[in-house]
């Protein structure tokens, strides 16, 4: 299967990042190393949050600090499936960020690295669920996730971690459809 990221509106305009591919696939582990590897592929990227404007860059230090953060280690199931397969739809994720909030650094290992202290930006994603027997596409879970963003000494913003994931309830879509099948055709095909 082709990686595929999109991004649909539910009926309130809040964006969804759709990412219908599983890269990241294990029932009770994840792979953190191959999700780290993964990751330094954005190593130098630099990403626009469309409601502020703010950039944000992808620092060497992400991929390192996704994989074994307290909050990565604290995960398993489908919320860890779920963060290691978000990190495919990076991009759109930072670029439909909602609900930016500041807070002060209050550690002093960071205090170079967030010296001008944190941004937490919200985001939504969606993940298909197929069905095991048949491998029919079934339907999708939605995800809230918060984007978490260091201002370092250099006045520039950097992606530190992904954390705080919760699955949400399928909303309804612009269509006046739940996130199903029907919709999924529509949207995939």
């Amino acid at each position: 299967m082709d990686k595929k990221i999109s991004v649909i509106s539910d009926l309130d305009g809040k964006k969804i990042v759709v990412i219908s591919d599983i890269r990241f696939k294990g029932k009770r582990n994840i792979n953190w190393e191959e999700v780290e590897q993964y990751l330094k592929e954005y190593i130098g990227d630099c990403y626009e949050v469309v409601e502020t404007s703010d950039q944000v860059y992808i620092g060497s230090d992400f991929p390192g600090e996704l994989k074994g953060s307290g909050d990565t280690k604290r995960l398993y199931g489908a919320n860890a499936k779920a963060k290691a397969n978000a990190t495919q739809g990076i991009p759109m994720l930072l670029q439909c960020a909602t609900n930016r909030r500041w807070q002060e650094n209050f550690k002093g290992k960071h205090n170079v690295d967030a010296k001008f202290g944190w941004y937490r930006f919200t985001t939504r994603f969606a993940l298909p669920v197929y069905n095991n027997d048949t491998g029919d596409l079934e339907r999708f879970n939605i995800f809230r996730i918060e984007m978490l963003i260091r201002h370092a000494a250099d006045g520039n913003l950097y992606l530190y971690d992904m954390v705080n994931i919760k699955k949400k309830r399928a909303p309804r879509l612009s269509n006046s459809c739940t996130v199903t099948n029907p919709f999924l055709d529509y949207m995939i095909h």
